[in-house]
């Protein structure tokens, strides 16, 4: 099977010599980190069956964000302690769009727009469900940032979980929403776009954008997603997902990738080819700075309204300590199962980390 790592692994190099100091840390460490995932770059440990002799290697992840490799227990320790979150009302998926004419200074100052884009989303959002024609009260809110298309290409958006209602300001009631509806985006367009613009406004390359963007329509979808547990396991894949999973290469050969996606459109899946060299540019734009948040909580939600939330779930009435019982997690080191025979198998000795690791003398 065709790898993310294989083609860093092959290609990589020439990539990274021909943009030198121009190429950002985060996008050298993430390619570095690919690279070696679960290869004896990383070291790891040596299992043996007791019974049969059979021997395994077992090579530490990377754990980077970025990693396809990396992400799925990532996302299952992730969904469990949501748990603590979740409330037994209908939830919505909120989505909002960076427009077309804002794309080129969010390369360019990424960190910055991707921090506006956050607030100014979820002010809006927090602003219209206060309103007492929609919502009327506090909403619970968690976002997650998405910078990619399923080509792709550069299309930064944040999708909210939302809970269907509202906490009333005296405390005393919970406002549910219908379960159809939760905020219309007719009026909540407008509203995010004026944030975003005073957001912006007090960076001192503000005039780069060009002032047509500030009259157009700009991008809010919502929709109903189910309900607690339900809605929690259809966004932790959005959470951990990255920019192109290993199953969607199709094929490396002649300086070229091929990948699989599917149409937003018909549903279909389709299929690209690029030049290496633009496959790593485009994989390497959805890297993101380091440090930054991508997963963010506003509202009931938030870090310290624990307090609140506790008083929304009191007046929902008592959930069953069960319902939000984390999982137990696996043991890193847990001793694995022998492939040939079933038997555990025993540790051995570690493996020592032995630098990045080369080309596998493929062609280039």
């Amino acid at each position: 099977m065709i790898e993310l790592a294989e083609v860093f692994r092959r290609h990589g190099p020439a990539y990274r010599e021909k943009f030198g100091a121009r190429l950002l840390p985060s996008h050298r460490q993430a390619m570095q980190d690919i690279e070696g995932c679960r290869t004896q770059a990383l070291g790891g440990h040596v299992y043996a069956c007791p019974d049969c002799e059979e021997t395994r290697y077992s090579y530490h992840s990377c754990k980077n964000r970025h990693c396809p490799k990396c992400q799925q227990e990532a996302a299952e320790g992730w969904l469990n302690r949501q748990q603590q979150l979740r409330l037994p009302v209908p939830y919505f998926l909120l989505t909002f769009t960076l427009p077309e004419g804002l794309r080129r200074v969010g390369r360019r100052h990424q960190k910055t727009v991707y921090n506006i884009l956050f607030r100014a989303s979820a002010a809006a959002a927090q602003k219209l469900a206060r309103d007492p024609r929609f919502v009327g009260g506090q909403i619970g809110m968690m976002g997650v940032l998405h910078t990619w298309a399923r080509d792709l290409s550069y299309h930064p958006h944040v999708h909210y979980l939302v809970a269907g209602g509202g906490l009333a300001e005296d405390g005393r009631a919970w406002i549910p929403s219908r379960k159809s509806f939760f905020l219309p985006v007719k009026a909540l367009s407008p509203v995010y776009r004026a944030k975003f613009r005073e957001g912006l406004s007090r960076e001192n390359w503000f005039q780069e954008v060009a002032e047509p963007v500030w009259r157009q329509d700009w991008v809010v979808h919502c929709q109903p997603v189910g309900s607690g547990q339900a809605a929690l396991k259809y966004l932790a894949p959005y959470i951990f997902r990255v920019a192109l999973s290993n199953r969607r290469l199709v094929r490396l050969a002649d300086g070229r990738v091929t990948f699989n996606y599917r149409h937003s459109g018909s549903g279909g899946t389709r299929f690209r080819t690029l030049a290496a060299e633009e496959f790593i540019r485009r994989f390497l734009q959805h890297v993101l700075p380091k440090g930054f948040v991508k997963v963010r909580y506003y509202g009931l939600f938030s870090a310290g309204k624990h307090r609140l939330l506790a008083a929304v779930r009191k007046l929902l009435g008592r959930l069953r300590a069960a319902d939000f019982a984390p999982k137990a997690a696996k043991h890193p080191l847990m001793e694995p199962r022998c492939p040939l025979c079933g038997m555990p198998m025993q540790w051995v000795r570690a493996i020592q980390p032995r630098g990045p690791p080369a080309a596998r003398g493929m062609p280039q």
